[in-house]
């Protein structure tokens, strides 16, 4: 017999939400101790919230533990962020071409694009931005590709995030998600997953040179990388800086 999985009580989701989003959005960078008894002092709860809260964001990869130093936002490293986008090359696109052979309801995306043009700072750009990718690949048909891909969201925004303080590139990751959104709209399933897998590759490759493209979706005639884009500073320092 399956037995649900018990609720996160309303504290711990709390204090996990106000953590997470504080990450996020720059609030709290990578390696800064994450001290229990001042998260409580600070958001008026017991230790044992904060420290179930830390025990979940640490299982979605957004806190490291450790046994001596307590725990720490994580730190954004090209090995990381290799292994994050690899996956993402390897299911997302894949994930895409199924919703649009599908023709499944794109309005969310839709909507997400235009929340991302009308925001009114870097965080509200960022929600919006998850928001679209996650349009796209939550009608893929397969609840398990579509959890798998969850599961790594907050991951890929840690590392977008990271890379967005040093080289602000949104808008021209807007410009590639309206083109991902017209193909899609097109019913082109392949086009649009070629589309997307240039924009998952082409960040990475900007924000994190050096790190090896995983092949999969072909790259679009037409969809290039434009020369002369440079990485991000903030990457190779965070690199250099991880243990």
């Amino acid at each position: 017999m399956d037995i649900a999985p018990s609720p996160i009580p309303s504290r711990t989701q709390y204090v996990l939400e106000a953590v997470k989003h504080a990450i996020l959005t720059g609030q709290l960078r990578p390696g800064q101790p994450l001290v229990e008894t001042e998260l409580a002092a600070q958001f008026g709860v017991s230790k044992t919230p904060v420290r179930e809260a830390l025990k979940t964001l640490a299982g979605r990869g957004l806190v490291v533990m450790s046994e001596y130093k307590g725990a720490t936002v994580r730190t954004v490293d090209t090995a990381m962020a290799h292994a994050v986008y690899d996956v993402r090359l390897l299911l997302e696109p894949e994930a895409l071409r199924r919703t649009v052979t599908t023709r499944a309801d794109l309005a969310g995306a839709s909507a997400a694009l235009e929340r991302s043009a009308a925001a009114a700072d870097p965080a509200g750009r960022s929600l919006a931005n998850r928001d679209f990718h996650r349009a796209l690949y939550l009608p893929c048909g397969n609840p398990l590709l579509a959890g798998m891909l969850d599961e790594l969201r907050d991951q890929a925004a840690l590392v977008s995030a990271i890379a967005w303080q040093a080289v602000p590139s949104w808008e021209r990751e807007a410009d590639e998600h309206r083109e991902i959104l017209a193909r899609a709209l097109d019913g082109d399933a392949d086009g649009a997953a070629a589309a997307l897998h240039h924009h998952i590759a082409s960040f990475v490759r900007r924000a994190f040179p050096g790190v090896p493209e995983t092949p999969g979706v072909p790259e679009t005639p037409g969809v290039q990388e434009a020369p002369g884009t440079p990485a991000a500073p903030g990457a190779a320092r965070a690199a250099e800086a991880a243990p």
